[in-house]
């Protein structure tokens, strides 16, 4: 490829008059079409646009995840018409294109944690072809999961250099704050409230308060990250306690079991890094719990509050989900039903009656996992979970081993136990949540996967024992 550069160049010295001549044509078509000013603006941006994003191709695989995570053209619904989701996805397809075959300036690598994702996506496609209704898993692929498997390539291989990760850092938490101030407004002003206590975003995929407070637990990690962190600067970490109020306070709002468990297991893995007494977190833990559910509220929810006597109507609707879920995979324990083929099979594996409840999503990660790609799958998923936790720890035990000496990077820390803690977070609330094939557990992993070849671009064992000599 590099060989047709000499040509492109020659190639643009003899017709560089006649291209500007059609760009300018071609620049004034949507003027001709729609007569006002306002159509030559796009054009106008475009040649610079273009420069940007063949100059900062991790800049745009960014702001795609930002919008698609976070949902912020929902959130925001001005921004809807923009379609910032589709028109960043198709530039981060490009320019990995451009930067991998034209100018080969991203170097493609494969890890293990590569082959651990594959493995599981892949079974997913063949699932496709076994599942319970084949248009509908395809549906699925084609609109949600096939962009997440090739941004996990895209991230991970274009996240190399220091900077990348400090800015993901720095907007990961920006695009939460933005979440987190609607969830707060729309509490205060009680709109979008379900059960009559619990906050929501309406209108938009954050319109359950479950879901909700998922999306801001993963921020929260990072906050806290920056808050706790010595050396991310005076700024960063105020930003970080900012952060920790907002969050907290809005996952508080929605009132959700799984994101008052997701508070305490990040905070916790915090704790375990700066409180040496274990007896004393698990005490702090337990106290902290108790007041979270205090200030949540849980005992005045419709669902599953104090009015409910025995096992509450939202528990007993996740425990008939799980029982459906768990014989879907009895049956087809291979490949499952097929990718978000859960609700159209329900009543074909549920155990009671239509009198006795509605049909439920599986309100679990890993019950959703094991219904639609089967037991097998289910392994699968688990083992790619288990594996990225072993690679974040491993660069995190690399990052604390050289704390004490010249290589010690305090912004690279921050943001690997944020992800560690991340990725805790998921798992735990996850268990209440069906998450398994939307963005998050994907974001972490891609990360994760960035860091480690990070440190191992950066730090080669040879140069990290030479730092701990």
């Amino acid at each position: 490829m590099q060989a047709l550069f000499p040509i492109i160049n020659k190639l643009y010295a003899v017709y560089r008059h006649k291209i500007a001549y059609v760009y300018c044509l071609v620049a004034s078509l949507p003027c001709l079409i729609f007569p006002h000013p306002i159509t030559l603006l796009p054009l106008a941006i475009l040649p610079h646009g273009l420069v940007f994003i063949l100059k900062k191709p991790f800049v745009v695989c960014l702001i795609f995840i930002m919008f698609s995570f976070f949902r912020l053209h929902e959130v925001f619904a001005f921004l809807d018409p923009i379609k910032i989701p589709l028109l960043t996805a198709l530039a981060s397809y490009f320019v990995l294109f451009w930067h991998i075959i034209i100018t080969e300036n991203v170097k493609i690598y494969f890890r293990r944690e590569h082959k651990y994702f594959g493995r599981f996506f892949g079974w997913v496609v063949i699932g496709i072809a076994f599942s319970s209704y084949p248009p509908t898993a395809f549906g699925s692929f084609t609109s949600v999961y096939m962009k997440i498997g090739i941004m996990v390539l895209a991230i991970s291989w274009l996240m190399t250099e220091f900077w990348h990760f400090k800015l993901a850092h720095f907007l990961i938490i920006c695009s939460g704050l933005a979440v987190g101030f609607v969830t707060l407004h729309n509490n205060a002003n009680g709109i979008g409230m379900v059960e009559e206590t619990r906050v929501t975003i309406p209108n938009t995929s954050l319109g359950d308060p479950n879901d909700l407070s998922l999306v801001l637990s993963f921020p929260m990690s990072y906050a806290v990250a920056f808050a706790t962190t010595k050396g991310t600067g005076k700024f960063r970490t105020l930003l970080g306690l900012a952060g920790m109020v907002v969050f907290v306070s809005s996952i508080i709002a929605t009132q959700s079991r799984g994101g008052l468990l997701a508070i305490i297991a990040v905070f916790g893995i915090f704790g375990l890094r700066i409180i040496k007494s274990k007896l004393l977190l698990i005490s702090i833990g337990a106290v902290a719990m108790m007041v979270l559910v205090l200030a949540a509220g849980i005992s005045d929810r419709k669902s599953g509050g104090a009015e409910e006597e025995g096992v509450d109507a939202s528990a007993m609707g996740r425990i008939h989900a799980w029982e459906a879920a768990f014989n879907m995979a009895l049956r087809n324990p291979m490949t499952g039903v097929g990718l978000s083929l859960f609700l159209d099979n329900y009543w074909n594996y549920a155990t009671h009656s239509r009198s006795e409840g509605q049909a439920h999503v599986t309100h679990s990660t890993w019950f959703q996992v094991m219904s639609e790609s089967g037991f097998f799958g289910f392994g699968l998923f688990i083992y790619l979970i288990i594996q990225i936790f072993f690679s974040i720890q491993g660069s995190l035990r690399r990052l604390d081993l050289l704390k004490n000496t010249t290589e010690y990077n305090p912004h690279m820390t921050a943001i690997a136990v944020g992800t560690y803690a991340g990725l805790v977070g998921f798992c735990v609330s996850g268990t209440f949540l069906s998450q398994g094939f939307l963005w998050p557990i994907y974001i972490i992993t891609s990360i994760s996967i960035a860091i480690a070849n990070y440190m191992d671009s950066y730090y080669p064992q040879d140069k990290f024992d030479k730092a701990l000599a």
